[in-house]
């Protein structure tokens, strides 16, 4: 058993963002696309379930998953998942609602989350990543 996993719906919230990734992302996008957990489980699901989907390792700044820094993302192109688009607009050119996951027997703040399409980061990605690692 995967300890990180908290319920059947991280594996589940992985397929999401790699259906949004195959449909919504033109192959040039998809091969240098990131994609960030709001919280250390989303992350982890994608680090775990991701790799046989093709998806990228993720990064999240939640918890120990800061430290581990922004590994070769640029912010060109982020899948995101959850939170709002006024939040995110604050370090993205563009911020658009790629798909809706809805998980019934998750947690449920993992419940109706938007995996949201963000290109364009407007400050770089070091200087944001050193600003907002949070611990909630």
């Amino acid at each position: 058993m995967f300890f990180g996993v908290r319920s059947d719906g991280t594996s589940r919230i992985t397929k999401a963002a790699n259906d949004l990734s195959n449909a919504a992302l033109p192959p040039a996008d998809r091969a240098r696309a990131c994609v960030y957990g709001q919280n250390y489980g989303e992350a982890a699901a994608i680090d775990f379930f991701g790799p046989e989907l093709g998806l990228p390792p993720a990064i999240s700044q939640h918890n120990s998953y800061w430290m581990w820094g922004p590994g070769a993302c640029t912010g060109a192109v982020v899948l995101i998942i959850g939170g709002n688009r006024a939040d995110h607009a604050r370090y993205f050119a563009s911020v658009e609602p790629g798909t809706d996951f809805r998980c019934d027997d998750c947690m449920p703040y993992e419940n109706n989350l938007t995996i949201w399409i963000a290109r364009g980061h407007t400050v770089p990605v070091a200087e944001a990543w050193k600003a907002s690692k949070h611990y909630d």
